[in-house]
């Protein structure tokens, strides 16, 4: 039996009736990590020997018939964006790469309650900031469906490493899709929450209104879990909601009779690949053949989306990232001749291209004379992106849309043309825009094989809906059982 290619609900039930032990589980995805993570380069930083001793106290725990969660003695992966207590953070920069938090993000603190299993840190790009996971200082990530294409970004470690079976389930970051846009390339499931949802305490800040951390699986059911896991009020993060958390897990129902399903014409636009085209549309007729109720919405301001928001998230990376300076922790550059200059030596060092391009039109945004014409107008766009999605749902249930406009990527295809590769995340930043929740399924292949995506956006705090439409869509469907050729 192959363990790694099992979901946490299977080995759920696996441990607790002693078929295997997490130590046993741990040590087949530490083997399966080293046997072909230098194919993929899933991970940063593999924590072998704190996983194999948090294995061995959830088996003591089931022994004792001690089951305190559905994620006990599971073994996950966790982006390299989150504070973890002793085990390196890097955010995929240099001048995070040898930081070491003094605590762990409220998630974090959340899994550890539930007694998973921590694998490692994966890769991404750095500070979040790109759409296919080249742009971190430790290397580019590989898609395991084909070694020469992206597997997405920025959570493209995670993707990643649950695709190839390097981990059972991972937890990443969205801030314009960085989880569902790899769960796309990668042919698995990724959910954005409402924003607001799931506690930001301990996740490095790209851009502080946008952030949102979320779950990538093997199917929508190892969503559930482990959304039920993670969210919850967090009163250390003040963009925390006090709002009733549900059990997800009674969203997983396979019944989509009378479901009012909305498909915006803006998002079928010049550009999209035929074969993705395809799939949604195959998608869509299924949909209605089990008893969902399609119709063309229209999201008016969507064109508008993509300026508004790289204008915000710009601005607010310019405002987090002038923490890095080299006096606190982190990089500092040697050599330097007074404190200007070693801000300037440590960040001119410290930072990538695209962090740098980033925090420069940030700071162009929002310098004097020009914060009117730019953020304050991209912010007013914003409203009304908001406001487009809240009429929509006034007729709706859920949204349905393609989850990008292509399969994945040659790497190095899109990395000189930035436009290019911020086009990638069209169909994915207007829900980080409205705060609203996204799920992400596999619905296909193109012609080359490679995974293409589904996205389902709900109404704020109803990610119930969207996760009974994915499930119901997943489950009469065989496109998440289906494994890349990585063996």
């Amino acid at each position: 039996m192959e363990l790694h290619w099992l979901t946490i609900h299977q080995l759920k039930q696996m441990l607790r009736e002693k078929k295997v032990s997490s130590l046993e589980l741990t040590q087949a995805l530490i083997h399966r990590i080293g046997r072909i993570d230098d194919q993929i380069h899933a991970y940063v930083t593999v924590t072998e020997e704190d996983a194999l001793q948090q294995a061995k106290r959830a088996d003591e725990m089931i022994a004792k018939g001690e089951h305190p969660s559905e994620l006990l003695g599971i073994p996950l992966a966790i982006k390299d964006i989150l504070c973890t207590r002793g085990a390196r953070t890097t955010c995929g920069s240099k001048i995070l790469a040898d930081y070491i938090p003094s605590y762990d993000a409220t998630v974090i603190q959340k899994l550890k309650a539930e007694e998973a299993v921590f694998l490692g840190k994966t890769n991404m790009d750095e500070f979040a900031m790109g759409s296919s996971t080249e742009n971190s200082y430790f290397g580019p990530t590989q898609n395991p469906w084909a070694l020469d294409r992206v597997p997405g970004g920025s959570s493209g470690g995670s993707a990643a490493a649950v695709a190839a079976g390097e981990c059972i389930g991972a937890l990443g970051s969205d801030t314009g899709g960085s989880i569902r846009q790899p769960a796309s390339f990668c042919g698995i499931v990724g959910l954005k929450p409402t924003y607001g949802r799931v506690s930001r305490y301990g996740l490095v800040a790209f851009a502080s209104s946008l952030d949102q951390v979320g779950p990538l699986t093997r199917d929508v059911e190892d969503c559930a879990i482990l959304m039920n896991a993670v969210c919850g009020y967090d009163p250390h993060d003040s963009t925390s909601v006090k709002f009733k958390v549900p059990d997800l897990r009674k969203a997983l129902v396979r019944d989509l009779t009378g479901m009012k399903i909305g498909i915006p014409k803006e998002y079928f636009i010049e550009g999209i690949a035929p074969d993705v085209e395809k799939a949604i549309e195959s998608s869509i007729e299924l949909l209605q053949k089990w008893g969902a109720r399609c119709r063309e919405i229209s999201l008016p301001h969507t064109d508008y989306a993509l300026a508004a928001y790289y204008i915000i998230c710009t601005a607010e990376a310019s405002s987090n990232l002038a923490r890095y300076d080299g006096v606190r922790y982190g990089h500092r550059a040697a050599g330097y001749r007074g404190i200007v200059d070693m801000y300037r030596k440590t960040r001119t060092e410290g930072f990538g291209p695209e962090v740098k391009r980033r925090i420069m039109l940030g700071t162009y945004a929002l310098s004097a004379g020009y914060y009117e014409a730019y953020y304050r107008k991209a912010a007013q766009v914003r409203t009304l992106v908001k406001q487009d999605f809240d009429h929509a749902f006034k007729e709706t249930d859920v949204i349905l849309t393609p989850t990008s406009p292509t399969p994945a990527f040659r790497i190095g295809e899109k990395t000189e043309d930035p436009l290019q590769m911020y086009l990638m995340d069209v169909f994915t930043i207007p829900v980080n825009m409205a705060g609203i929740p996204g799920i992400s399924v596999p619905c296909g292949f193109s012609r080359q094989g490679l995974p293409v995506g589904l996205q389902f956006l709900g109404r704020h705090f109803d990610e119930e809906t969207i996760i009974r439409a994915a499930y119901t869509f997943e489950q009469n469907t065989d496109f998440h059982l289906r494994k890349p050729p990585i063996d």
